[in-house]
């Protein structure tokens, strides 16, 4: 770089430590218009979108990279294989043309346009399954792949992988303790994988039991929340510990939809339908504890931002 542009302020292309240092220690917004008329209630939403691959997958695909590493299971002279619906991919083709690494995904077909240009940009191929299968069509033709020819992948398999949830008990929940001095009282979250809410509920149910824990998924396995599992009648991550939660809520797609642009409207914030969702839960929990004369501080996760879903037609209505 030349003397000028150093005086300029300007950076070269950041190296692929400085990348990866980049992941986590996200900020924690408070939302505070959609709480106006909720005295006493406090709702919080940690920014997972300004990660540097744009969503709260970083902080797992990373974990398992490094994982992988460590174990030697993963090598330059394997292809990094899984299936996605789109954020973990986007994460491990990051993580993996910083690193040196290729990269094949399965994802279901209907995953949002922007997702897929995305993944292509980054360089990964993309195997795409039948959209009526859902994510559990993409896991079934990823394990096809891998079983044809095992030397030739590392599969780290998100649904399976405990480095999954473990990068958000030794991340996520530490940081949401610290950065509500550990006054959060309710931890709220819908699920995919369940990385996310089995990792960060452990951690925070570690630290204080009382604290509530608390799950979402979709009301059927029909449903337009990209990423989310209806554990019912979806193949169950293996992470998944349907003991942890204190409770789960059911959610609707339409109301995920209203709250994304809620968000953008009332908080100044463009995110994603599952961040969507997240909040119309968090916010359901809010109005509940000041229904009942108490007070709370509700923290939710704003998984990604809203750049990957633009194409759709609900920000219109």
């Amino acid at each position: 770089m030349s003397s000028a542009a150093n005086a300029a302020g300007l950076r070269s292309a950041p190296a692929a430590g400085e990348l990866i240092a980049s992941i986590g220690n996200t900020p924690l917004f408070h939302l505070r218009r959609l709480t106006e008329d909720l005295p006493g209630i406090e709702i919080y939403g940690k920014a997972e979108f300004i990660n540097p691959g744009g969503s709260v997958k970083d902080r797992p695909a990373l974990n398992m990279i490094n994982e992988g590493e460590r174990s030697g299971k993963l090598t330059h002279d394997k292809i990094i294989l899984d299936s996605t619906s789109g954020n973990t991919g986007i994460a491990y083709a990051m993580i993996a043309a910083a690193r040196g690494y290729r990269v094949k995904l399965c994802l279901p077909a209907n995953a949002s346009p922007e997702r897929k240009l995305i993944l292509k940009a980054y360089g990964a191929e993309l195997i795409l399954t039948d959209a009526g299968e859902g994510s559990d069509g993409a896991i079934r033709r990823c394990k096809a792949i891998y079983a044809e020819n095992p030397d030739l992948y590392f599969y780290p398999d998100q649904y399976s992988n405990p480095a999954n949830w473990q990068a958000h008990y030794n991340t996520t929940g530490p940081e949401l303790l610290a950065q509500t001095q550990e006054r959060i009282t309710h931890f709220v979250t819908a699920m995919g994988t369940s990385g996310t809410f089995v990792g960060t509920a452990r951690r925070l149910k570690e630290h204080n039991p009382a604290i509530q824990c608390i799950s979402a998924q979709p009301s059927t396995g029909f449903h337009g929340l990209e990423g989310l599992k209806h554990m019912p009648t979806a193949i169950v991550p293996a992470i998944y510990d349907d003991t942890i939660a204190d409770e789960n809520l059911w959610l609707e797609t339409e109301d995920a939809y209203v709250m994304a642009r809620r968000m953008a409207r009332e908080e100044g914030l463009l995110v994603g339908i599952s961040a969507g969702g997240n909040v119309h839960a968090a916010l359901l929990v809010g109005k509940r504890c000041a229904a009942e004369g108490k007070k709370a501080v509700i923290v939710t996760v704003l998984c990604d931002g809203a750049s990957k879903y633009l194409s759709e037609p609900f920000w219109n209505e």
